[in-house]
């Protein structure tokens, strides 16, 4: 893919680095520039277009003839390449058959099943740092289900989990442009993540009742080929741990920052999806992913020429003004924060989500009648060239 070196009339061209550390630490200063400068954006530094609003992003998610994820929805060719033929990187009918398989475990009906067991490991989580006093909401409060149940439920072989929280953000680094530091650092230890899928993510080391076995079960069903089965193992790998670890430490964030919104929730614990879909909007776990377009197109007075690659911005369009009033503010009573793009929109919204929602909420449920008011003692931002969050978030809870 190559994309061209000229942008198409009416986008307006930035010489903006959005992928320099200044602002993945801190991109929404950057967002504001290019939503106020217009809907399509040539970023001269990649050779990519980007959608910085919330029309037009939405618009994007909804049309995968042409803006389509068969072609890639990372940024660079490489990893374009490995992910080839994947769930993150198809288009109907394909990307259906795949997500058909990889969701089977994840929809509300299966998760029911489990709501007793993340409930029982929340509280006792719960109840052992709230009586520590202080703790990081990061990695002791966080990162425990997704590591310990999650992990525990896809059925991963123990040789090797525990590197799992060094690929998975290394996964999405080699989402970014291909002339990026942070991509070509990650590449080789994705590979480590690839070779282990291949070598160790297979039947007879697998758990045999795991979700993981259950896609090489549906390969020999005839579901999906038996060449697929690795590559989706990826799915479960990757997007299943720091998606929820952020989102879980951006709302402890965010209510140590605004204890009046706690407070609410406090009074009534009804409010706890929205305050989810609140941080998730506000915080995006997922910044960016990109599309490929199959086909001229269309979209805010600008024709996208085929061939051309344009980055899909989740974190700005879930902040935009034209969408939103006072988007900046954390408001768990904001009656539209369901419309956010945090988990995507479209054929390819999370897979995830629901079993995000439900660890979330099971932390939530056990913290509010435990906690009057967090507070922040340090928090620290993790780089990364996709995924925005935090490394680390300590607390006290009174």
């Amino acid at each position: 893919m190559t994309n061209p070196t000229n942008p198409a009339r009416g986008a307006v061209s930035s010489s903006a680095r959005l992928f320099d550390t200044e602002n993945l630490i801190n991109p929404y200063p950057l967002y504001q520039e290019l939503r106020d400068a217009g809907p399509v954006i040539w970023l001269e530094a990649y050779g990519l277009y980007m959608l910085p609003r919330y029309a037009e992003t939405k618009q994007a998610l909804e049309d995968w003839e042409s803006f389509s994820s068969a072609g890639g929805v990372t940024m660079n060719d490489e990893m374009n390449e490995k992910l080839r033929g994947g769930l993150l990187c198809s288009d109907p009918p394909r990307h259906d058959a795949l997500r058909k398989v990889i969701e089977r475990p994840v929809t509300p009906k299966a998760l029911s099943q489990l709501r007793n067991r993340v409930a029982e490991e929340a509280k006792e989580l719960v109840i052992r740092l709230v009586e520590q006093g202080s703790f990081d909401a990061a990695t002791e409060l966080a990162q425990h289900l997704p590591v310990t149940i999650v992990s525990d439920l896809v059925g991963l072989p123990e040789k090797g989990r525990e590197r799992m929280l060094a690929w998975a953000p290394a996964n999405f680094d080699c989402f970014g442009p291909a002339n990026s530091d942070r991509t070509k650092a990650a590449m080789p230890i994705v590979g480590e993540m690839v070779n282990y899928a291949f070598t160790q993510c297979v039947p007879g080391k697998l758990k045999p009742d795991g979700w993981a076995q259950m896609i090489w079960d549906a390969a020999e069903r005839g579901e999906v080929s038996v060449e697929d089965a690795p590559f989706m193992m990826n799915d479960y790998m990757g997007p299943s741990l720091d998606t929820t670890i952020f989102a879980t430490t951006w709302l402890v964030w965010l209510f140590a920052k605004h204890p009046d919104q706690w407070q609410k929730l406090r009074d009534n614990p009804a409010l706890i999806p929205s305050a989810i879909n609140e941080a998730v909007r506000l915080h995006s776990p997922i910044q960016n992913f990109s599309r490929y377009v199959a086909k001229d197109v269309e979209i805010g007075g600008v024709t996208l020429p085929a061939g051309s690659r344009v980055i899909i911005a989740y974190g700005s369009a879930n902040r935009d003004e034209r969408k939103w009033d006072n988007p900046t503010e954390f408001d768990i009573l904001r009656r539209d924060s369901n419309d956010h793009l945090g988990f995507g929109h479209g054929e390819h919204n999370c897979v995830g989500k629901n079993l995000a929602r439900l660890e979330i909420r099971a932390l939530l449920t056990e913290l509010l009648p435990r906690v009057e008011r967090f507070e922040l003692l340090e928090a620290q931002i993790f780089h990364n060239n996709i995924l925005h969050g935090l490394q680390s978030c300590r607390v006290t809870v009174h």
